[in-house]
């Protein structure tokens, strides 16, 4: 499927624009599934200002999403229509240390880029980054977290710019965080974070760091083509223990699997389309609706048109 190109029009009505814009962009390689079709339209800016010039330019029923490292997403096959926007580049890349324990990390760094940064310079309390998929701005966005942490823990503020164009720096209370949630406005795109750490020890940070490695691998199916955690954890419950009483365990749908190593997991055994990994994931839901009365909701994000 291909969309209508509507890139000339857009870069003729904003001649200042520096980023690369393209149209029916594939995204699939920009996930960690690997599926999905193309983007109609897809920008990866130059920096902050270039993001907020396209963004004030963009006309507004033009609908916008960002895509990070793609590890908590599913690009339906149908592909997105509108524009998909990609941070990258040195411009939302940067790690730089302030004082007090402090890293300010731009959107686009890789959260196990940040816990390394923190270790090496032996600013402890953010090792539990390692262990989270994906990049900062995804885990400003959900609130991720793993291994006794999570950003609500040490963000001491966030900056981003608005569906408007505009500038905006939200505090930790201003986040409105909550499990695997962030009430952020929904069309803020996150260029920065700010982060506080403690004083630690650089080779106790690196052991913690290397145990978490050592965890997730003995228990997450990390090498496969997956998008990590499906579903979030009901209150009280864990998913994955629904999940494998519900007996789907290694459940097929196309080719796509439910992890055998941890059963809150899909897997693309290769072959898989996003129809085939979500249509999974729903027979996942409804059968544990159906033996234990739980409604799974899906930490995945899902995008685009069938």
């Amino acid at each position: 499927m291909t969309f209508a190109d509507i890139t000339p029009d857009l870069r003729a009505n904003m001649p200042d624009l520096r980023g690369r814009l393209t149209a029916n962009e594939q995204l699939a390689p920009f996930t960690w599934f690997r599926v999905g079709g193309p983007a109609q339209t897809f920008f990866q800016p130059t920096d902050e200002d270039d993001l907020s010039y396209f963004l004030s330019m963009l006309p507004l029923d033009l609908p916008v999403l960002v895509v990070g490292l793609g590890s908590n997403l599913i690009v339906r096959d149908g592909g997105v229509p509108g524009v998909v926007i990609r941070l990258g580049g040195k411009a939302f890349s940067d790690i730089v240390v302030a004082e007090g324990h402090r890293l300010r990390v731009g959107a686009a760094v890789p959260d196990r880029f940040v816990a390394r940064r923190a270790a090496e310079l032996g600013i402890g309390g953010l090792a539990f980054l390692s262990g989270i998929p994906g990049a900062i701005g995804g885990a400003l966005r959900m609130n991720a977290g793993a291994h006794g942490g999570e950003m609500k823990d040490v963000l001491i503020e966030a900056r981003g710019v608005e569906r408007s164009g505009e500038f905006i720096v939200l505090n930790n209370e201003g986040m409105g965080f909550s499990y695997r949630h962030s009430s952020a406005a929904k069309d803020m795109i996150f260029t920065q974070a700010l982060l506080q750490g403690v004083a630690g020890d650089k080779q106790a940070i690196l052991s913690e760091m290397d145990q978490i490695a050592a965890a997730r691998e003995a228990a997450q199916p990390i090498r496969e083509k997956t998008g990590g955690s499906t579903f979030k954890n009901p209150a009280g419950q864990k998913a994955w223990k629904l999940i494998d009483s519900a007996g789907c365990r290694g459940l097929v749908v196309g080719d796509a699997q439910v992890s055998e190593m941890h059963c809150n997991f899909l897997i693309n055994r290769g072959k898989a389309t996003a129809a085939d990994i979500e249509n999974l994931g729903e027979e996942v839901r409804r059968r544990v609706r159906e033996t234990s009365g739980e409604d799974l909701e899906w930490e995945i994000k899902r995008v685009g048109v069938a």
